[in-house]
């Protein structure tokens, strides 16, 4: 959703109550859940607390501190993940949402425990608005990449050698960088022109993680197993990811 804490993508916005009403029929009682971060599943985690308190049986994996915490407070119970344990699904945002449902995730600093957190689960539902969809990855303007902070220069120099411009993520004071739940650096990178479909992002994902010191990157390429989208009314439109990665209209 959009950043207005309090207009549009706000937690008093029609289409995030929407997007959360919606994600919330998905969810059974035994269900077990994997909590996203952003402002769309905070107001999932708000609902799913409702239901928890009158009488929901779940359990949760938080994707970040800010989610952990959210959810302890309203009494959801959270699990850690094992070498048993198997999520039914996974309620979460993205930053866009490519025609075919690949997704750029991270702005808000979690995609790597987004990304454990979604590979632990059956089914990735991503909470979005409109201005998510984007036609190719990049076109918002950046990707992000989570790097160790020992390999931060060498990193740098080898993203500028794939034609992508990288900035170190700072922190509200401009000064200091933001460090990340795991300790690491975010490099926030823009792309020369937006990803023309899977095969060239799969492509620029494998060039990424092949350079030292990389943890991660935001593209989530065929994790999404259905986009909820809220619109300015009230509605919600719901795109499923068909066979071969085609979405399609649910019925």
């Amino acid at each position: 959703m959009a950043d207005d804490a309090r207009g549009r993508g706000g937690s008093d916005d029609p289409a995030v109550q929407a997007v959360a009403d919606k994600a919330l029929e998905l969810i059974h009682d035994g269900a077990k859940v994997g909590l996203g971060s952003g402002r769309a599943s905070a107001a999932f985690i708000a609902k799913l607390g409702e239901r928890v308190q009158a009488g929901l049986r779940i359990v949760g994996v938080a994707t970040s501190e800010a989610s952990a915490t959210q959810a302890r407070a309203l009494g959801i119970p959270l699990v850690e993940i094992d070498d048993t344990l198997e999520l039914d699904l996974t309620v979460d945002g993205a930053d866009e949402v490519a025609p075919n449902l690949d997704l750029v995730k991270g702005w808000g600093g979690a995609l790597v425990r987004e990304r454990i957190v979604a590979a632990t689960s059956r089914r990735q539902v991503i909470l979005v608005g409109p201005e998510k969809l984007v036609p190719g990855l990049g076109a918002r303007g950046r990707v992000p990449i989570e790097v160790i902070p020992l390999a931060r220069g060498y990193v740098v120099r080898r993203l500028r050698g794939l034609g992508i411009t990288p900035t170190l993520r700072l922190g509200a004071d401009g000064a200091a960088p933001v460090v990340s739940d795991n300790g690491n650096l975010t490099l926030d990178c823009r792309l020369a022109r937006p990803l023309q479909g899977s095969d060239e992002a799969l492509a620029l994902e494998a060039q990424i993680l092949a350079i030292a010191g990389v943890v991660d990157t935001g593209l989530f390429l065929g994790t999404a197993e259905r986009v909820l989208i809220g619109r300015d009314d009230g509605r919600v439109e719901v795109l499923i990811r068909a066979a071969r990665g085609t979405p399609g209209a649910a019925p």
